[in-house]
């Protein structure tokens, strides 16, 4: 159960907003019914995981491979629970997705870019710095334009778990 209660959806300050996002994505899922105490934040974060998620050109696939490892890594369940459909329907088997939940996913079942991005993954989330030879071997598999698209992936949900986290967001939250 959250922490705090979620927000009122028919408030004043949160309906036209909470309107807006059931326009795009069809409901207001817990994430946002948290974020929506704050209007601004949850305007703010809907445009900046918008931008992300549906306006970069970073494959799809890759980009739900390092959410669901964020998501594992950081111990986020809410988090891997709304990725994994997506992540199955952009072409990860259900091998790779159990496989991101190791502690050391076998490179076996990956290929050398999308081992190179769970490594990169691993170092920005574990670490924060990352080591030249972790960033050379990503560097090797994208073009500057994805691999700044990346970069801003990881940091996102990185940003995402740790809120969803800190305030006990769950998927089987009451609404």
């Amino acid at each position: 159960m959250a922490r705090i209660e979620y927000a009122d959806l028919t408030a004043p300050a949160a309906a036209q907003l909470a309107q807006r996002i059931v326009a795009e994505r069809g409901s207001v899922l817990h994430l946002y019914q948290m974020l929506l105490h704050s209007v601004p934040v949850a305007e703010g974060w809907l445009r900046y995981l918008t931008a992300i998620r549906q306006q970069t050109q970073l494959n799809a696939a890759i980009r739900e491979m390092v959410i669901m490892r964020i998501a594992h890594l950081n111990h986020a369940p809410y988090e891997a629970d709304q990725h994994a459909p997506i992540a199955r329907r952009e072409g990860l088997d259900d091998a790779q997705i159990e496989a991101l939940a190791q502690a050391t996913p076998p490179a076996l079942l990956f290929n050398a870019r999308q081992n190179a991005a769970l490594a990169y993954t691993d170092a920005m989330t574990r670490e924060i710095q990352v080591a030249d030879p972790v960033f050379q071997a990503v560097r090797e598999q994208f073009g500057a334009q994805d691999l700044v698209e990346l970069t801003a992936v990881i940091a996102a949900y990185n940003m995402v778990s740790r809120f969803l986290e800190a305030l006990q967001i769950h998927s089987n939250d009451p609404r």
